[in-house]
């Protein structure tokens, strides 16, 4: 419900003057700031989770695009960043796709090498050797077979279904926060006609109040009760209108709060999610062919060192597009 206040109709110039002078916030692309070189009030600017580089924290003012013409909302730079790891996922499963495939060709190949003729005719205990190296190579067919199947049910799948279901959930947000977004900037509209509309108002009072001043004519005093009306009527209706903003840019801030954690909770199940799969990447490339271990041994020690929130503050301190939220506007 609005809350009737003082009305800013009958304001004088001086106090508008006055409280000019002394403005401490600015609407840049329908968000309302602290203005950066005036010292912002320490508890409302506080971060809301100190020491984690959160997105909540860092992403509140919309960037410049590389040229400098157009500019892109904070959350619009977090969502790319959600966009980008769904692209990197995709692809991390088309790799492991390839390698299946190049397993199976291997099985295949080896396998119908085992069956071979060459060399059959070998006589004594140097054929019985041949032969069991040949033995060797479908044995061989079969671990690279298994490790194929394996590789498509433990890693490739999971990959593909995390994918899709994380492509749902941004979704869902996209549209949530830029319906919010559209609804602030039409708010703000709101506050921009009926701030023109007092304006208009109070001049033309002050026109009036003039005239009756030079002419002291009766017959403009009615004129003059009118204009003031409708002075004190815009001055209600600039209340209301930023009462309204302000109320938009409070729901959004929360749902950007809400929305950007989320974001960032879903970042980190995909890491884990990515590590823990490539994690049984390695456990079966070892498991495989032992005499090869060297190889994903440093691919074992850099999953190891995966880490989400590290990650986070390397991401968020090259792409933070600023750490100043919204507050309300003042009349």
């Amino acid at each position: 419900m609005f809350h009737r206040r003082k009305s800013p109709g009958n304001t004088s110039p001086a106090k508008r003057q006055t409280k000019e002078m002394k403005e401490t916030k600015i609407t840049i692309n329908c968000v309302t700031f602290p203005i950066p070189n005036v010292t912002p009030d320490q508890a409302e600017q506080q971060l809301l989770k100190p020491n984690e580089w959160s997105y909540c924290d860092y992403f509140w003012t919309d960037k410049k695009d590389p040229q400098g013409t157009t500019s892109v909302a904070g959350f619009e730079v977090l969502l790319q960043k959600q966009l980008k790891g769904k692209q990197m996922q995709k692809e991390m499963a088309e790799f492991i796709r390839e390698r299946i495939k190049i397993e199976e060709e291997y099985a295949k190949n080896l396998s119908k090498l085992s069956q071979s003729p060459l060399a059959a005719q070998e006589e004594g205990t140097l054929g019985e050797a041949w032969a069991q190296l040949k033995r060797s190579c479908h044995d061989e067919a079969e671990v690279h077979l298994k490790f194929s199947n394996k590789l498509q049910c433990e890693v490739e799948k999971p990959l593909l279904t995390f994918r899709d279901n994380f492509k749902k959930e941004l979704k869902k947000y996209d549209h949530h926060i830029i319906d919010l977004r559209k609804q602030l900037a039409s708010r703000f509209a709101g506050v921009e006609k009926a701030r023109k509309a007092l304006a208009d108002r109070q001049k033309d009072l002050e026109v009036k109040t003039q005239q009756l001043d030079i002419k002291h004519m009766n017959k403009h005093e009615e004129d003059i009760k009118k204009a003031r009306r409708k002075s004190t009527q815009a001055g209600d209706d600039l209340m209301h209108n930023v009462d309204l903003y302000n109320r938009a840019q409070s729901k959004w801030f929360e749902e950007m709060v809400t929305t950007s954690l989320e974001l960032e909770r879903l970042e980190v199940e995909r890491v884990e999610m990515i590590r823990q799969n490539l994690r049984q990447y390695t456990t079966l490339r070892h498991e495989t062919d032992m005499f090869n271990q060297s190889t994903v041994e440093p691919v074992d020690q850099l999953l190891q060192s995966v880490d989400p929130a590290r990650d986070r503050e390397l991401w968020v301190r090259e792409h933070k597009t600023g750490e100043l939220r919204p507050v309300d506007m003042d009349i």
